[in-house]
């Protein structure tokens, strides 16, 4: 009896792991006959797993039934659940807070001491930075997501980031998430052009309107284009600066949301970058502490020579300070503490 339930597990993690997979496959995975894969097959239906097989040659495919059956996870798979669902436990999406403690404290209770230990040192060693983004709730996520897959046009009700509502349409095409909040991208019917919306900020209406034919999408990178709509579009300065540090040491000090950065070669960059006010900009790029230099706006690069002025004629009457290489304010924590998480930091959609 142990031996075929340890063979029906071997089985179940089979079909889990591959699509399709043939009798003969099978049976020399398992070290059995065919006959005996099938009369396998058959005891996984009776727990419930629906297991579909082709005709002519011997073939099986695991689908899905109506109820949830029990997975198998191998241990990377299971601490991967693990950790999305602590994640989840103190996530941005709304609702879900007390599921996923449920559905963790069961997964933990079955899990190998080896992987319990991982998932708790990862827990101990990890210190959690809560944002100011509202929560989302998943039943509106779900919702966007099966009109974004059945190409139904989504009616809501949406506010702006100065508080005024309005009635619209789109053509839902992807949810992005920036870690903070979560953006639909859309083509707005009325406007006729692509949008972003932040979802947190719009009420869906029953029922969806008509079926729509997909568009080509605004472009290949949606991650990069919703945080241009939300970084630089919205704002009344949009700079643009060349950096001379790689890409990857720019991006170090800044969230997706507050610009963009294109590499130009392994020491340079291109960074895109928007605010309602050019001191935010300035002093946002001096504390990266790294050589940049200018293009857009000019208001921005004769706001950074008065500041300099300003700052080079306090110097002569301060108390002198060195400031040794690679000072905290001046890193990527300092830059990022001090840079745009003021009044430019909220993402603003575009839509």
């Amino acid at each position: 009896m142990l031996e075929t339930s340890a063979r029906l597990l071997r089985l179940l993690s089979l079909l889990q792991a591959r699509r399709d997979w043939s009798g003969p496959e099978l049976a020399e995975r398992l070290g059995v006959t065919t006959r005996t894969v099938r009369r396998d097959v058959d005891r996984l239906r009776e727990l419930g797993y629906l297991v579909h097989a082709t005709a002519g040659t011997p073939g099986y495919r695991l689908g899905a039934g109506a109820d949830l059956p029990p997975l198998l996870l191998d241990d990377e798979e299971a601490v991967a659940v693990a950790v999305g669902l602590r994640t989840a436990a103190g996530g941005s999406v709304a609702g879900i807070e007390e599921t996923s403690v449920r559905a963790l404290a069961k997964l933990e209770r079955i899990l190998p001491p080896r992987l319990r230990h991982r998932v708790h040192a990862l827990r101990s060693m990890t210190v959690p930075m809560t944002g100011a983004a509202d929560p989302v709730d998943p039943e509106v996520l779900t919702a966007i997501a099966a009109a974004c897959q059945d190409h139904e046009v989504l009616r809501f009700d949406y506010r702006s980031h100065e508080g005024r509502e309005s009635r619209r349409s789109a053509e839902p095409h992807r949810l992005v998430n920036s870690g903070r909040r979560w953006y639909l991208v859309g083509w707005d019917v009325d406007k006729g052009s692509w949008r972003t919306y932040r979802v947190d900020r719009l009420r869906l209406k029953a029922p969806n309107g008509p079926r729509f034919v997909p568009r080509d999408p605004p472009a290949e990178d949606l991650a990069a284009y919703t945080s241009r709509a939300v970084s630089i579009a919205p704002y009344r300065y949009r700079a643009r600066l060349t950096v001379h540090a790689a890409a990857q040491v720019v991006a170090g000090h800044m969230p997706p949301t507050v610009g963009t950065i294109e590499p130009v070669d392994a020491r340079t960059c291109v960074l895109r970058c928007g605010a309602n006010n050019l001191d935010e900009i300035v002093v946002w790029v001096a504390l990266m502490d790294i050589d940049f230099e200018v293009h857009d706006p000019p208001e921005l690069a004769e706001r950074i020579g008065a500041m300099a002025d300003r700052l080079r004629a306090a110097s002569g009457t301060a108390r002198r300070v060195t400031v040794p290489p690679g000072n905290p304010a001046g890193g990527a924590d300092g830059a990022a503490s001090a840079g745009l998480a003021g009044p430019t930091a909220p993402a603003r959609e575009e839509g």
